[in-house]
């Protein structure tokens, strides 16, 4: 199964929609949100076009295809509005031998890792980074953000598919890769 992985969508209508088109050009089978859907939160400004009513509408139709981990910024009343679990700290898949630990990174990151064993992947959004690190036990992946980049790194996300991530921008341009085992 082909997974597509986003993180950070902060409300934002216009970056939303441009991570739906992609979803499609993807033809991927599951989308996989690693928090902070609706709400900017107090660090972050604004980002374009912020409507989370708008964010919403746009994502609780594709219910039966999105599961999701809780960020920073998701509260209980997130869960009355959107048609899909968002308050799970934590995910987990299985893939090619490995286990994929996906959470938002708040509360499990590099500093504070959870479990794992040689070989397993940590992913998480929240630092806005996109990232690929070899740690001693596990590999640390982060897809970046689709409405609030930071370090000048591109609005994006990333697929899963036969042990293989790929990062992309919204344009779906490679711009990073890892295969599971390297």
């Amino acid at each position: 199964m082909k997974y597509f992985i986003a993180s950070d969508i902060h409300g934002s209508a216009y970056f939303c929609k441009q991570l739906l088109e992609a979803y499609k050009r993807e033809q991927a089978g599951r989308i996989l949100l690693l928090g902070d859907i609706l709400y900017h939160g107090p660090r972050n400004d604004l980002p374009k076009e912020y409507a989370p009513k708008e964010v919403i509408a746009m994502l609780n139709p594709l219910a039966g295809k999105i599961f999701c981990v809780r960020g920073n910024c998701e509260a209980e009343v997130d869960q009355m509005v959107l048609s899909f679990p968002v308050l799970a700290d934590y995910c987990l898949i299985a893939e090619q031998n490995a286990l994929v630990f996906a959470t938002h990174g708040h509360q499990y990151n590099l500093q504070t890792p959870p479990k794992l064993q040689k070989g397993d992947i940590l992913l998480h959004g929240h630092t806005h980074v996109p990232a690929c690190e070899h740690t001693d036990t596990f590999v640390y992946l982060n897809p970046g953000s689709v409405s609030i980049p930071k370090e000048n790194s591109p609005h994006s996300y990333m697929t899963l598919e036969n042990g293989e991530f790929l990062w992309k921008n919204l344009q779906g341009e490679v711009y990073k890769r890892y295969c599971i085992g390297e």
